[in-house]
């Protein structure tokens, strides 16, 4: 598996994660479930899942943007910068979700219900 990739994808899961208690409330209701005071037991783990979030996300870009060595080898990843390319874009749209789903709590209460 890529590291980059991993680190990515877990630094969006974490803060999906992260902002369960908040979102998953909203979600529910929106669907007309009720008893969502499952995602609320989350809430105690919330400062540790934000860590964990933006340490994966810090990993993610520390390996997508480090230094490549100078010499290619042929079909390697340095070689295709067409998938350099697409990985940068994921690791951004990971980042935006996980800003948006983390900074959920201080927005929501200016969302129309």
């Amino acid at each position: 598996m890529n590291v980059e990739r991993v680190t990515a994808a877990g630094s969006v899961v974490s803060g999906i994660l992260a902002s369960a208690c908040c979102i998953g409330p909203l979600v529910f209701a929106l669907l007309g479930v009720s008893g969502a005071a499952f995602a609320h037991k989350f809430e105690p783990l919330r400062s540790y899942l934000l860590v964990l979030t933006y340490a994966l996300l810090g990993g993610a870009f520390y390996f997508t943007y480090r230094p490549r060595p100078t010499s290619c080898e042929p079909g390697g990843a340095c070689a295709m910068p067409r998938t350099n390319r697409v990985g940068r874009a994921m690791l951004w749209i990971a980042a935006m979700i996980v800003l948006l789903a983390t900074t959920f709590p201080w927005y929501a209460e200016y969302l129309p219900l």
